[in-house]
């Protein structure tokens, strides 16, 4: 067994069992992103490549569920039932019988609180007000809500709904006097006002901006389900993209967002080195840009967006400034992304893409290391716990479609929007 191998092994066993796996805490049941749901999704995946026993994922689910989740305006994609209903729906696909009457109830829930939803948006898009980070994005709004519906039934009249929602979305909307794009938010990137922000922002990233939108738009589109505008506000948000891009010594690279003076000098302020992540950086953004030019049979558009790719994960200052191993924003979701982005690329690019891969696995497992002692750690490392986004959980799950080369069996990253 190579080393990754052995490492993805060795979390798995450590998170065998809900009552006993470090840092599990009931603080965090609740959550996708670093509790039960999120754990339970390894053990999904490797059940069903016939790694790890089902058991696992029972026992997951169930210590999960022993209480009442958080439904309604209080719960959203990452939090509460919709969480757990995406890890119930990855086991359900390929177990269905001790599952399916579970998820068909969390399924019921999750669309009355999507119409509830949509209407408060278009309510607040009718009376002119500015959206919120929490109503659009992938993590806490309707985006997130959307990757789970078209997972779950593609052509779904609530599917429509949602991307008729997210069109709508793209229009501009008028502030003060000045036009605004309409995804602008007149808090910071937390979602609160802060004095940093005067007059709000414009968010890219896919996790919390306007990426997300675009990768669920273009995901849609190629599963065959596609709203009137919905080719157009694909290439708003691409407008709005190509328009802060910046070409530099280090690559092509995005900014996570733009304030309001940026807005209207049109000229961006800030330099720094970007890490190239999943949530806010190039990876994420090149890929949501990747699958909107597969869909517009962009061919110019998608390669530039592969080289943008492949330069971040390769090269320069935008690699160095990546300092974990996580999903989120760590060495996990950049191969990931990569993975995933290799598949639908052109020939040259999908192979340089791929052996970009084992540098990006080496981080996170070095080949000339223990992979047990590297697992361990990795556990019980109290900053970033055993959970999905930032922890080992996720970091595993990562690994093993590396080791295997084989896509998610389970669509466990379908909550990510990248695939």
């Amino acid at each position: 067994m190579n080393a990754p191998a052995q490492f993805v092994r060795t979390v798995a066993d450590l998170l065998a069992d809900p009552h006993t796996a470090p840092g599990v805490t009931k603080a965090n049941r609740q959550q996708l992103a670093y509790g039960m749901p999120g754990i339970a999704l390894l053990h999904v995946e490797r059940a069903i490549a016939g790694l790890g026993p089902w058991q696992r994922v029972h026992d997951w689910l169930s210590a999960a569920a022993r209480q009442p989740f958080t439904s309604g305006p209080d719960s959203h994609p990452f939090y509460g039932a919709p969480a757990l209903a995406h890890a119930v729906a990855c086991a359900a696909e390929h177990l269905p019988g001790p599952y399916q009457r579970a998820l068909d109830r969390l399924d019921r829930q999750m669309e009355a609180d999507v119409r509830g939803r949509l209407a408060a948006a278009h309510e607040r898009m009718d009376d002119g007000g500015l959206a919120r980070i929490s109503e659009f994005d992938t993590i806490r709004g309707l985006t997130g809500y959307g990757a789970h519906l078209l997972r779950r039934d593609p052509a779904s009249a609530l599917v429509r709904s949602v991307l008729e929602y997210l069109v709508r979305l793209t229009s501009p909307v008028t502030c003060d006097g000045e036009s605004l794009p309409g995804w602008w938010t007149a808090t910071g990137p937390s979602g609160r006002v802060n004095d940093r922000f005067p007059g709000g922002h414009g968010n890219s990233g896919l996790a919390h901006g306007i990426a997300g939108p675009l990768a669920l738009l273009s995901l849609a589109a190629l599963r065959g389900t596609v709203v009137p505008g919905q080719y157009g506000a694909i290439r708003t948000i691409l407008t709005w993209l190509d328009r802060w891009r910046q070409d530099t010594s280090d690559g092509t690279v995005w900014p996570y967002w733009v304030t309001r003076a940026e807005l209207r000098e049109d000229l961006l302020t800030s330099s720094a080195p970007r890490r190239p992540s999943w949530c806010y950086g190039t990876a994420g953004l090149t890929r949501a840009q990747q699958l909107a030019a597969l869909v517009l049979k962009d061919a110019r558009r998608q390669a530039a967006a592969e080289r943008a790719l492949l330069r971040s994960l390769s090269e320069g200052t935008q690699l160095k400034a990546t300092n974990d191993k996580g999903l989120c924003h760590g060495f996990a979701g950049l191969a990931h992304v990569a993975v995933r982005a290799s598949a639908d690329a052109g020939p040259s690019n999908s192979r340089r893409l791929r052996a970009v891969v084992p540098a990006l696995v080496d981080e996170i497992c070095p080949a000339v290391g223990d992979p047990v002692a590297a697992a361990r750690a990795i556990v019980r490392d109290g900053t970033t716990g055993p959970g999905f986004l930032d922890g080992a959980a996720g970091v595993a799950l990562a690994l093993q479609t590396c080791v295997t080369a084989v896509p998610p069996q389970s669509a466990w990253d379908a909550c990510l929007l990248i695939a």
